[in-house]
């Protein structure tokens, strides 16, 4: 799957293994912590977003590339591989 990031650019998702999604998932609600007004923020956002890239994009995922993503670039990125992972099973098991 590609997403357009800005700049006109895009990167590709990989196709998370089992033990990928899990690694990610615990690492988001590993790193929630209550807000004091009833929600919750996230922990250290900047690795976790570097982690979601290493891991879910498929391609360069070097320091070099992760230098050239703007934080929205990096929050895309994080924000789609989240709806990807929380989409689920495309076909539910019988």
């Amino acid at each position: 799957m590609e997403i357009k990031i800005s700049k006109k650019r895009t990167v590709k998702l990989k196709d998370l293994t089992v033990d990928e999604s899990d690694e990610l998932l615990d690492l988001v609600f590993g790193k929630l912590k209550e807000d004091g007004e009833g929600g919750y923020k996230m922990e250290t956002p900047n690795s976790t977003m570097t982690k979601f890239i290493r891991i879910g994009v498929d391609g360069d995922t070097s320091d070099k590339f992760i230098k050239t993503l703007s934080m929205e670039d990096k929050t895309d990125i994080f924000t789609e591989i989240q709806k990807v992972l929380n989409s689920g099973e495309e076909t539910p098991s019988k």
